[in-house]
């Protein structure tokens, strides 16, 4: 990946205070971002985008899984992960959709964070320093709604309009005071019986 890779980009953020009062689990949330550029940039509609997938988006995958787990103070602290990526104006969608959406992205971020869940997503283009939204949910268990978020990140100079900006986020826990129940305990709720009750 020697020349494609401008910078990377680690934020981090932690959750000490909702509402003026202590959160009961202070929240810790790494997003690892790398500005590349496109590599197809330049090069008009590309049929096949399997050869550059399958060199970029393993290096990506051990790159950005690396810092998270880095920053976040090890794998066994991560408890919910996502990834994004926003291509800048002269790509396609699928550039990004590309380097985030296969295994050789996916199941590299997924086993290095020991993770078993589908990673949640976003991906869009936009111009450089916009923000984009990166939702995550829990490693292991997508269905346990305490760990629903989201994470935004934005780089003033990325991506250019050549460049793709690939991310992988993850958190310690859950939202701060997270109290909505969970998926597995819900009660069975119908349309028909939520009009009934008007």
């Amino acid at each position: 990946m020697s020349g494609l890779v401008r910078k990377v980009v680690t934020v981090v953020d932690e959750v000490l205070l909702e509402l003026g009062r202590p959160v009961a689990t202070p929240v810790r949330r790494a997003t690892a971002a790398a500005v590349i550029r496109n590599p197809w940039a330049g090069r008009g509609f590309v049929a096949d985008l399997q050869p550059e997938v399958e060199t970029v988006a393993p290096e990506l995958g051990r790159l950005l899984a690396g810092r998270v787990i880095e920053t976040l103070g090890g794998v066994d602290r991560i408890e919910a992960f996502g990834k994004a990526a926003v291509v800048g104006l002269d790509g396609e969608i699928e550039h990004g959709a590309a380097l985030i959406h296969t295994p050789y992205f996916g199941n590299v971020l997924r086993e290095l964070t020991e993770g078993t869940s589908i990673i949640v997503f976003s991906d869009d283009r936009l111009p450089a320093g916009e923000p984009l939204t990166v939702p995550l949910w829990h490693k292991t268990a997508a269905a346990t709604r305490s760990h629903y978020q989201t994470v935004q990140i934005r780089i003033p100079d990325a991506p250019r309009r050549d460049e793709i900006v690939v991310i992988a986020a993850a958190s310690c826990g859950p939202r701060p005071n997270a109290r909505i129940g969970d998926r597995r305990t819900d009660p069975a709720v119908r349309l028909a019986d939520l009009e009934n009750a008007r």
